[in-house]
């Protein structure tokens, strides 16, 4: 085959710029290990900053999410028992977020690519990509007809942190920056209703939890516990417990329990490579940075990468200026550090250390909430980074 943009990866990254792309007339493929029932299920986080609803509205592929999506105004910050909220609307001059699970966006996406016409290819195997450095630039893969070869001018490298096109750019092109937490999130999908009709975030001495959901019908809940948490000794009374006991205040407020759905243990850290370009190879989403998902910013940061790389390639194409693709990482990495900075701040605050200054840290971490809660200006700066900068 031959196209004009190769795109390796059809998560939220890679199948919004095939469809951005595709508004602007460039032809792109988009080749998947996975099987498309794979990307459709795989459960992410799903919290969607103001311009990232902006965005995909005025893509088109807005509507069901404007349909089911949970507009919230605000979150919770509850520590010492007491629920504190942070009025994003109020404190941006109208800004929101919407929760909508990422797995929600990628049906959307692949429903309006397949519907254009788009060349998808799922369960591709043995993925591997050439000639990004000088040209000409190939993905080889194996499918269904045995080996195929995408030739194209650019490849955008959108498979994730796991994926071949990072490990693909040659030794000492690329410098990484990582921080990696001594903690990880227990998660669970309940068959419950949310509690609290927007998100609760808690600094408890036992340790972080989290309030979130999917549905009206559905709530997702997080336990802050080691990173090599053993699932088994948690069984499903153990967790609620554990859970009502984080998140109670003196309001009274208790979680509604139901059937645990799904369990998990994830990780945390912060990484960055730089730069997100090499020849004409283009990282985009988790493939050049991850951040702890206590800032909301993951699938953020992937639409907005994919916006400027789209944007810039518009520009190739149509006039053939080639400077926005130049400078398509310089542009891009000033947003994701402000990102890793707000998504660091946010995980100390919340998160219990331990070792010998534990103590200490826990009570700057309650000065610091009760400064955020009782100053407009503190409180507005959350707002603010919460809800997402401009992506234009």
């Amino acid at each position: 085959m031959k196209t004009q943009v190769g795109i390796v990866g059809a998560g939220p990254a890679g199948l919004l710029l095939s469809h951005l792309l595709h508004l602007d007339g460039i032809e792109s493929v988009v080749i998947e290990a996975k099987s498309r029932q794979y990307v459709e299920d795989r459960i992410r986080a799903g919290v969607l900053e103001q311009g990232s609803v902006d965005l995909v509205t005025a893509a088109g592929v807005g509507e069901r999410m404007r349909r089911e999506g949970l507009v919230h105004e605000g979150i919770y910050l509850l520590f010492q028992r007491r629920r504190h909220r942070i009025d994003f609307k109020d404190l941006t001059g109208g800004r929101c977020v919407t929760v909508y699970g990422q797995q929600e966006v990628v049906k959307d996406l692949i429903e309006a690519r397949v519907n254009a016409g788009g060349q998808l290819v799922f369960g591709a195997e043995q993925v591997s990509i050439t000639g990004f450095e000088n040209g000409p630039a190939v993905i080889r893969y194996r499918g269904e007809r045995g080996e195929q070869q995408v030739h194209c001018d650019f490849i955008a490298g959108c498979d994730g942190f796991h994926g071949i096109c990072r490990p693909s750019i040659p030794d000492g092109a690329l410098r990484v920056y990582e921080r990696v937490y001594p903690f990880a999130w227990l998660g669970i999908l309940a068959q419950a209703p949310p509690a609290s009709e927007e998100l609760i975030y808690a600094n408890h001495d036992r340790g972080f939890a989290l309030l979130s959901m999917r549905s009206p019908t559905v709530t997702r809940l997080y336990l802050q516990c080691a990173p090599d948490e053993e699932l088994s000794l948690w069984p499903d009374g153990r967790i609620w417990e554990e859970l009502q006991l984080r998140l109670s205040s003196d309001s009274d407020f208790r979680l509604v329990e139901g059937p645990i759905l799904q369990k998990s243990v994830t990780p945390m850290r912060s990484f960055v490579a730089e730069p997100m370009q090499f020849g004409r190879l283009f990282l985009a989403g988790d493939s050049a940075h991850i951040v702890p998902p206590t800032g909301a910013k993951g699938m953020n940061l992937a639409i907005a990468d994919v916006r400027m790389l789209s944007r810039a390639m518009k520009a190739f194409y149509s006039s053939g200026d080639a400077e926005p693709l130049a400078n398509y990482s310089n542009n891009c990495l000033r947003r994701v550090w402000r990102a890793q900075q707000f998504s660091y701040w946010m995980t100390t605050l919340l998160h219990k250390f331990d070792g010998s200054p534990s103590a200490f840290d826990h009570k700057r971490q309650l000065g610091e909430l009760d400064n955020v809660t009782s100053s407009r200006a503190a409180a507005m700066n959350l707002a603010e980074n919460y809800t997402g900068l401009p992506i234009d």
